[in-house]
């Protein structure tokens, strides 16, 4: 599969200042904490997928594996057997234009949540209501999920009283909003009254926007006039589950998919007052089972 025999990119959503991987050609035990207890659908449908083989997309005429990248469709597998997630806010994805689809993992967002994801190609870049969106994305001014929703908060309440555009504060604890969310499996699901109350909950926050790109070439993008003024976020304890690192790059920078994830997970903990259950899980759908995949045939040859 390509998406087995080429290097995926690695999303710098995550960084850690202070840790710093001591071997970056460490691949097997690090990868396997991190994906233990996930509450997922079953790989049995990819398991038969694999053992047919590559199929070719009738779309563009690619040989794929699961799905294609390029058309973002599924192959060897129907809609009905995959997990459909529904997400508590929109995800964009601004993707480099000189990476290969095949080397990201942000289609697995797209495929798993239609509805809530959208990938646009660079400079391909929507316009944004800065005191809705925030960019995951490290920096000097960089905030955690934690400290976010106060300082969105502040960013409307600064632009409805016609004060100038201040830093954010960063602050010990944000106000956490009391109250239940709901989880589906098909995105159409979910009452009025149950999107009104989520809505609420995580009021201003419309919108997240990931870059999907290498580390280096993420300068280009996150440096682009469209994105100075969005509040960035900065997860800084993950560590990747990659099966090939970047060499001479830190554990703390995340694929695209765990990214995703891990802010979801965070998000739901600090303002969903409810413990997480697994409800975004199957985010990490395909990427656990090509983890999974890539370590066997690793420890088969003995490099592992």
């Amino acid at each position: 599969m390509s998406s087995l025999d080429q290097d995926q990119h690695l999303h710098p959503s995550c960084r850690d200042k202070t840790t710093v991987s001591s071997d970056s050609s460490d691949t097997c035990e690090l990868a396997k904490p991190p994906l233990q207890g996930l509450k997922l659908a079953s790989h049995a449908v990819l398991e038969k997928a694999q053992e047919r083989g590559r199929l070719k997309c009738s779309k563009c005429g690619g040989s794929r594996m699961f799905f294609c990248y390029t058309c973002c469709s599924l192959l060897g597998v129907s809609l009905e057997e995959i997990p459909l997630i529904k997400l508590p806010v929109k995800i964009d994805i601004i993707k480099h234009p000189n990476e290969t689809d095949g080397k990201s993992t942000a289609i697995h967002a797209k495929i798993l949540a239609p509805s809530d994801v959208t990938i646009y190609t660079y400079p391909c870049i929507p316009d944004y209501e800065k005191e809705k969106v925030v960019l995951v994305f490290p920096g000097l001014e960089a905030v955690s999920v934690h400290e976010m929703m106060q300082c969105l908060r502040d960013m409307s309440d600064g632009r409805s009283h016609g004060f100038s555009d201040e830093p954010c504060t960063k602050r010990l604890k944000s106000d956490e909003v009391q109250g239940a969310t709901h989880t589906a499996e098909d995105p159409k699901s979910g009452t009025p009254d149950e999107t009104k109350g989520l809505e609420s909950r995580l009021y201003p926050l419309q919108r997240v926007v990931f870059i999907d790109s290498t580390w280096n070439q993420t300068n280009k993008i996150s440096t682009d006039e469209r994105l100075q003024d969005l509040l960035r976020v900065e997860l800084k304890t993950r560590k990747t589950c990659f099966w090939r690192r970047q060499k001479g790059k830190p554990d703390t920078y995340l694929a695209t998919i765990e990214a995703i994830y891990y802010f979801l997970k965070d998000l739901h903990e600090h303002y969903l007052a409810q413990e997480y259950s697994g409800e975004y899980d199957n985010l990490l759908f395909f990427y656990s089972y090509l983890h999974s995949v890539v370590n066997k045939a690793k420890t088969d040859a003995g490099k592992c």
